[in-house]
């Protein structure tokens, strides 16, 4: 897919995002917009910052199966994004909620930060991680990467946080889909 029918596709994607809250104080394109300013704060590269942005595009190219989304947004979201991006974009998404549950075992104040949504979904999603799990996660080439955008993921829920048009990051995407 070229680059103008890959940003096509993503602006139809968060436009259905836009009306979508999932539980949280913002809609899902408040939540993705926030994330990618979050990254961008912390000087993450382009390739995060679209990731971050990206993050829960899976809870658009599958049927939600909850009043929370999909359960699997990871997973449909980092193949969707696989096929359109090098792994250092699809594979933090992918990572995400791995990360979530990772986070779960390894930090004890972490699980009691969750949001209500955040913790409803955790159950469905495998819970925390056990120890042998953790250990593989953290052998994950995007480990780091998944780990990061996962606490972008849980601060990116402000409500009435001025955010920019999510076409602001057009830029940035075309800079990141022209990486091989």
């Amino acid at each position: 897919m070229t680059r103008q029918p890959t940003l096509d596709a993503i602006d139809a994607l968060l436009a259905r995002a836009g009306e979508v809250d999932y539980g949280e104080q913002v809609t899902m394109l408040e939540h993705s917009i926030q994330c990618a300013l979050f990254a961008q704060r912390d000087g993450a590269s382009d390739a995060l910052v679209a990731a971050a942005l990206l993050h829960d595009i899976g809870s658009f190219v599958s049927s939600p199966d909850s009043a929370f989304g999909e359960y699997a947004h990871d997973r449909s979201g980092g193949a969707w994004l696989a096929q359109r991006f090098a792994p250092a974009v699809s594979e933090p998404v992918r990572l995400h909620v791995a990360a979530k549950r990772y986070l779960c075992a390894v930090e004890p104040e972490y699980r009691r930060a969750l949001s209500p949504a955040s913790l409803h979904t955790l159950g469905h999603q495998g819970g925390p991680m056990q120890a042998h799990e953790a250990r593989a996660f953290e052998r994950e080439p995007f480990f780091a990467d998944a780990v990061r955008l996962r606490r972008w993921d849980d601060a990116g829920k402000v409500a009435g946080m001025a955010v920019p048009p999510a076409r602001s990051f057009h830029a940035l995407l075309r800079r990141v889909l022209g990486t091989p």
